[in-house]
C-alpha cells in the first residue's frame, strides 16, 4: 500500500473528485469486512457460542476507531521515528488536519486515507477471534484488542507502508496486508492459543459449524468487500494498477476455491460447503499482498498454490496439539505468509513496481526481501501477543470457567442466546384463536424444549 510521498510543489496534485468517492466506497467496503467475518466466524461454531462470536468481531469497530482517532492514525502513519513508529501532532484526535488537505502525492484528503487505513485497522484485530472461540472472557478480549492494536497493529502499519518504516524502504511488497494485516492476525492468535489452551473437549467432542449458510453469507460478503479491501490500497483509479488489482482479486478467489475443493475431494472424499468459504477465504488472503505485482495467470497460481496449502494446514492443529478453532493459523498465517513468499517468484515487474520475481529473471532478491517481512513480522506478532495473552491471564483472566464453557459462553458473557426454540411447533399464545365461549380449552402434556 503507498505511503505519503514528497512532490515538488509544480507538481502537486490537486483534489479528485473521482479518486476521492471511489476510496471512500472502498471504505465502506472494508468495513463491511467486520461484519462479513463476525457472520462467517459466528456460523462455524456451536449454537451456544454465536453470540459471543458474533461480538468479539463487533466490539472492535468500537474500540479500534476511538483508539485511531485518539492515536492510532498518529503512530502509524505520522512522521518516521526511526523506521520503527510514526508521530504528528496534527493527526492526534485527527484535529490537525484541513478539510481539503490532501495525502502527500495523492489526490484523496487526509481524512479518507484515515478512514480507508482504519477500515484495516478495526478488521486486523478481529480475525484474531477466531482462533479463540468458545472459551475468552469477553472484558479480557476486549482488553487485548486495546493493547494489541496500539504495541502490534500499529507499527507493524507503519513498518510495512508508513514513509520511512524499515520494511518499507527495504523494498518489501504488500499491496494491502498479507504483512501487515494476515500474517500479523495468525501469527498473533497462535501465539493466545499456546497461552490459554484449548477448549474443553478439543478432539474428543464433535465441534461442528451450527450453520453453514451463515459461513457462506459471510463468504460471499468477505469476498464482495475485498475488491474495495485490494483495489482500493492503490489509494486512486488513475493508472489502471487497481483495475489490475480487482481482477487478481477475482481470479485468485476462484482458483483457490477450487483448489481446496479438489484437494478435499481426493483427500477426504467429498465436496463440502465449509471447503468452499474457506478457499475462497485462503484466496483472497493470498492475493492481498500479492495482486499488485503478479499477472492475472499469476494470480491463478498464487489462488492455487494458496488454497492446497491452506487446506493441508487446517490439520495440523490436531497433530500438533494447538486448538485453533476456526482456523485463523491456518488460513490466515499460511496463507498470509504463500502469498507474500510467492512474489518472489511470480513478480513481472509491470504492474505496481518493477521489481521482478524469481520466474520473470529477478533472481532472489525480492523473495529474501518477501522472506525479512514475513517472519519479522510472524516473530514479532507471535511473541508480543503471547506476552500480552500472558499477563492478562496472571491478572484478570482470560478464560470462562470451565462449567460455564461447557454450558455456553453466549448466556454466561452477554445473557442471551442466539435462537430462541420456546415456542416451536405450537406458535405464541397471542396468535392462538381463544376457546369459544362457554367451553374451557382442552389440556395438553406437550413439552416445550427450551
Amino acid at each position: 500500500m503507498p505511503p505519503g510521498i514528497t512532490t515538488l510543489a509544480a507538481d502537486a496534485p490537486a483534489l479528485s473528485a473521482a479518486n476521492t468517492g471511489f476510496m471512500l466506497i472502498c471504505s465502506a467496503l472494508v468495513m463491511l469486512m467486520t461484519p462479513a467475518l463476525a457472520f462467517f466466524y459466528g456460523g462455524m461454531v456451536r449454537v451456544k457460542s454465536t453470540l459471543n462470536m458474533l461480538m468479539m468481531s463487533f466490539i472492535s469497530l468500537g474500540i479500534v476507531t476511538i483508539l485511531w482517532v485518539l492515536y492510532g492514525f498518529s503512530l502509524a502513519f505520522g512522521t518516521d521515528a526511526g523506521s520503527i513508529i510514526g508521530w504528528s501532532q496534527d493527526f492526534v484526535g485527527l484535529s490537525g488536519i484541513g478539510v481539503t488537505e490532501l495525502w502527500d502525492g495523492y489526490t484523496i484528503p487526509v481524512y479518507v486515507f484515515a478512514v480507508f487505513q482504519l477500515m484495516f485497522a478495526v478488521l486486523t484485530p478481529a480475525l484474531i477471534s477466531g482462533a479463540l472461540a468458545d472459551r475468552v472472557k469477553f472484558t479480557s478480549w476486549a482488553l487485548f484488542i486495546t493493547l494489541w492494536v496500539t504495541v502490534v497493529y500499529f507499527p507493524v502499519a507503519h513498518w510495512v507502508w508508513g514513509a520511512g518504516g524499515w520494511l518499507f524502504e527495504l523494498g518489501v511488497i504488500d499491496f494491502a496486508g498479507g504483512t501487515a494485516v494476515h500474517i500479523n492476525a495468525g501469527a498473533a492468535a497462535l501465539g493466545v492459543i499456546l497461552v490459554i489452551g484449548k477448549r474443553v473437549g478439543f478432539k474428543k467432542d464433535p465441534m461442528r459449524p451450527h450453520s453453514l449458510p451463515l459461513v457462506m453469507l459471510g463468504a460471499g460478503l468477505l469476498w464482495f468487500g475485498w475488491f474495495g479491501f485490494n483495489a482500493g490500497s492503490w489509494l486512486g483509479n488513475d493508472d489502471g494498477v487497481g483495475a489490475v488489482m480487482f481482477v487478481n482479486t477475482q481470479v485468485a478467489t476462484a482458483a483457490a476455491m477450487l483448489a481446496w475443493l479438489g484437494y478435499e475431494k481426493l483427500r477426504h472424499g467429498s465436496f463440502t460447503t465449509l471447503g468452499a468459504a474457506s478457499g475462497a477465504v485462503a484466496g483472497l488472503v493470498a492475493i492481498t499482498p500479492a495482486g499488485g505485482a503478479v499477472s492475472p495467470l499469476g494470480a491463478i497460481a498464487v489462488g492455487a498454490i494458496a488454497g492446497v496449502l491452506c487446506a493441508m494446514a487446517v490439520g495440523l492443529k490436531y497433530k500438533f496439539g494447538y486448538d485453533d478453532s476456526l482456523d485463523v493459523v491456518g488460513v490466515h498465517l499460511v496463507g498470509g505468509v504463500a502469498g507474500s513468499l510467492l512474489i518472489g517468484f511470480f513478480a513481472t515487474g509491470g504492474v505496481q513496481s518493477d521489481a521482478k520475481g524469481l520466474f520473470y529473471g529477478g533472481g532472489l532478491d525480492q523473495l529474501g526481501k518477501q522472506a525479512v517481512g514475513v517472519f519479522a513480522v510472524l516473530a514479532y506478532s507471535l511473541v508480543v501477543s503471547a506476552i500480552l495473552a500472558l499477563l492478562l491471564d496472571k491478572t484478570i483472566g482470560m478464560r470462562v470457567e470451565e462449567d460455564d464453557e461447557v454450558s455456553g459462553i453466549d448466556q454466561v458473557e452477554h445473557a442471551e442466546t442466539a435462537y430462541d426454540f420456546s415456542g416451536a411447533g405450537g406458535g405464541s399464545s397471542s396468535r392462538s384463536t381463544p376457546p369459544a365461549p362457554g367451553t374451557t380449552a382442552a389440556p395438553t402434556n406437550k413439552k416445550v424444549d427450551a
